[in-house]
Formats: structure tokens, C-alpha cells, sequence
């Protein structure tokens, strides 16, 4: 088996600014096909099955991004094993997990569960953080740990055996593009509250570098640890700075801060959330029906904008399995994605040992520069099959995964806060 190794070198991301819109992109936004297409009949015969696991959030302070990610792994599944008849590939059950977060340690038996299991890939964790804490198990196990939306600088020289992906930016482009958008906004003096953890320091870091560069002044800088539950102290730090906009890195802590910010007077339309905590709170029983986040402005990772008939295709599994409507599908795109791209790396190895997998999933997402582009599993399926290489641009963007596992091509979107405290994507 060839083992793919990555490099320790740092990708070198391109920005470029959307035409008219407070946004940040790096090259390229295609959208994917929905993947349930019939494949041609293939020159080449597979027989294999797939085998892999989820470490999400199902309980934690990333719970709210739990629904969509695992609703993006349950389609692409899906998506898979319609076209099984044709490909020769099928998923087995998906071994479902919680990842919890880093306080109440859920990912613990899981990531563990998963190894005994035997799964050929683990889908997760959402947060960086938890990532950082079961990861060298998965290294040592030999399995694929696949992140839709980690974001830490660190991964990218991360000691993985090549066995760690993400079709998640790193948080350099995620800070850039809050950075900019904030000075776009006028913004001059601003304070920030940010998660004491791999995720809110780094993200922070790149937030305070770029804000900093286009002429704006940090005027309080305030943090806190997992596991807090006040914050009344680094609040009223952040008020008696007399900022002009305060910048928010935080996790569900948000359903604590954000309402006592706006109790405390300081208006929606200067606060600026990040992936962490930007959600719909309208949908939500935890926030204060009274407290209106009109105005107010966040960034996420977020590919192209997500077609309607894909929402519906996603709601329509998740509901299929006994919830009830998603009310959020943050990250969805780059879970469906990370599944695809693992049965084509799958299909392009004819092989499910974890390592062959890794060895070819560069290859199946464009990064050997010579692949032919395809927008859905059972097209790109046909490619391989037919002794081509296949380019799978997916619904997160091109994605083209450079030798560190990080994708060189992404996309992070802006969002406003309507009067109904639910948020709409501002930068298409």
C-alpha cells in the first residue's frame, strides 16, 4: 500500500474580492451536481464496500451543526449506493457518532468505537478542537480522519501519515474575509471576545492581522475558556472600551453573550459572528424572543450558495430518518462532499484500506492538474471507471487538496440578521 505523506509546508492561499460584495473568495465557486444521476456502464469492474463512521456533534456546544453535517454524510451515502449497481461500490451502514465537545468528551468513546469497528474513514469532528484530541488515535489506528469544517492553522502540519483531510478552509481565509468586511463596514475601534482554544486563537490571530492592516485599532481583546458559563467580566470590559463594533469567536456561548450585549444596549448591527455561533436563532427556544438581532453580520465557510433542490434533498433524508425539519445547513455541503470524494478515491484505488484511500483522494478532487471535471459521484464514477481521472468539483466549491489535506480553492460567505433573527446570505 502507498501511503500519501504530506509535506509540512503551508498552502499559500490567493484571495480575491467578489465584485460588488463584502466578501472574500479564493478561486473558483462551482457548484456539484446532487450525485443521483445513473453512471454508463463502467470498462472496469469494482467490487467493494465502504465502510466508514461519524464523529459529529450530537451533543456539545456545536450541537446545532450536528443535523446538517450528518444529514450531508446520509445523502452522499445515498447518492452512492443508488448508482452501487453500476460503480460496484457500495457504503456499508454508517457508523454514527457523537463527537460532544471538549468538555463533556464525547469523542472519546467514539473515535474508539469507530476503530473497532473497522471503519476505512471517520466524518469529523466539527471543531478543531476535539479533532486535536482524538486524532493521533485515528493516525495510529490507520484510518482516514475526514473534517467537514475543522479550521485550525494547525492541521496543516499536523504529524497524520497523510491520513487527515478537510474540505474546510483553514481559518486564514475565514479571518481575512471577517477582517475586510468589518473595515468595509466603517469600522474603526473594535473590540473582540474570543474561544481560548486552537479554533478562537487562531482565528482571532488572522481576524486582528487583516483589521489591523486596513487602518482599524483593536480597543479590548477579552477571552474565555470551554466550559465557562459567565461572562459578565469580559462583557463589561468590552462595553467600557466604547467600541464601534464588537467581534464575537465563540461557540454556543453565544445563547449567553449575545443577549446580554443587546440587554446591555449595544446595538445588532455591530456585532459580527463567526461559523461558531452564526445560526438561526429565530428557530431557536434558547434565545430571547424580545431581543432582535437585526442588522447584525457574520462569516462561515460556506461553498456556493447551496441550491434549493439540495436543501430539499437534504431534509428530505433527515426527515426520512425520523426528524424533524433541518433548521440550519451550516456545513452540510462540505460533509456531502468529504463522503463523495472518499468513495471516488475509493473506486480510483480499487481498494478500501484507509491508506490507499488517502493516496488517491488528492487525485479524485483535481489536485493532480489532469483530471477531467465532473459535478456528481455517478459521472465522476464513470471516469474512473473507465480508466480516466476525474476533477469532482462538489457543492462546497473545486476544492483541489494541495499536499497538506487543506483545499485550495473555497469559499466563505457573508450573512446579515434579518428582523425575524434569522440570518441570509449577503455576498451573492
Amino acid at each position: 500500500m502507498s501511503v500519501f505523506t504530506r509535506s509540512r509546508k503551508t498552502a499559500v492561499l490567493g484571495v480575491v474580492a467578489l465584485a460588488g460584495a463584502s466578501a472574500l473568495v479564493l478561486a473558483g465557486c462551482a457548484g456539484g451536481g446532487t450525485g443521483g444521476e445513473t453512471a454508463a456502464p463502467p470498462t472496469e469492474e469494482r467490487d467493494l464496500t465502504l465502510k466508514i463512521g461519524t464523529i459529529l456533534p450530537q451533543t456539545g456546544s456545536l450541537s446545532f451543526l450536528g443535523p446538517p453535517e450528518e444529514a450531508g454524510v446520509g445523502l452522499a451515502a445515498q447518492h452512492v449506493n443508488d448508482a452501487a449497481a453500476d460503480t460496484g461500490l457500495t457504503i456499508d451502514d454508517i457508523v454514527w457518532g457523537d463527537s460532544g465537545d471538549t468538555d463533556n468528551k464525547a469523542y472519546a468513546t467514539t473515535i474508539q468505537t469507530l476503530i473497532s469497528e473497522g471503519v476505512s474513514a471517520a466524518i469529523g469532528a466539527a471543531s478543531s478542537g476535539v479533532t486535536k484530541l482524538f486524532l493521533d488515535d485515528a493516525v495510529a489506528a490507520g484510518i482516514i480522519t475526514f473534517s467537514p469544517a475543522n479550521t485550525s492553522l494547525d492541521f496543516t502540519s499536523w504529524d497524520d501519515n497523510g491520513l487527515y483531510w478537510r474540505t474546510a478552509p483553514s481559518d486564514v481565509l475565514q479571518g481575512e474575509v471577517l477582517g475586510n468586511v468589518v473595515a468595509e463596514d466603517g469600522h474603526e475601534n473594535v473590540a473582540v471576545l474570543y474561544l481560548n482554544d486552537s479554533y478562537g486563537t487562531g482565528l482571532n490571530e488572522v481576524f486582528q492581522e487583516t483589521f489591523t492592516g486596513a487602518g482599524g485599532s483593536i480597543v479590548e481583546e477579552q477571552s474565555y475558556n470551554t466550559g465557562d458559563t459567565s461572562f459578565d467580566a469580559q462583557i463589561s470590559s468590552l462595553l467600557a472600551s466604547n467600541p464601534d463594533a464588537i467581534v464575537l469567536i465563540t461557540f454556543d456561548e453565544i445563547f449567553t453573550i449575545g443577549p446580554a450585549l443587546l440587554s446591555a444596549g449595544y446595538p445588532a448591527e455591530d456585532l459580527y459572528f463567526v461559523d461558531g455561533n452564526l445560526k438561526n436563532f429565530g428557530a431557536d427556544d434558547k434565545w430571547p424572543a424580545d431581543l432582535s438581532l437585526e442588522g447584525a453580520k457574520g462569516t462561515t465557510p460556506a461553498g456556493p450558495a447551496t441550491p434549493e433542490d439540495f436543501q430539499t434533498e437534504l431534509n428530505d433524508w433527515w426527515t426520512g430518518e425520523g426528524n424533524s425539519d433541518l433548521t440550519d445547513f451550516s456545513y452540510a455541503n462540505e460533509s456531502y462532499d468529504a463522503v463523495i470524494l472518499l468513495a471516488l478515491a475509493s473506486l480510483a484505488a480499487n481498494s478500501t484500506e484507509a491508506a490507499d484511500i488517502a493516496g488517491k483522494l488528492a487525485e479524485v478532487s483535481g489536485g493532480s492538474g489532469e483530471g477531467e471535471k465532473c459535478d456528481n459521484y455517478a459521472d465522476c464514477a464513470t471516469i474512473i471507471l473507465e480508466g480516466g481521472v476525474a476533477d469532482y468539483d462538489g457543492f462546497s466549491g473545486p476544492i483541489t487538496f494541495d499536499e497538506n489535506g487543506d483545499p485550495t480553492e473555497a469559499t466563505v460567505g457573508v450573512f446579515e440578521y434579518g428582523a425575524d433573527n434569522n440570518f441570509t446570505r449577503i455576498d451573492i
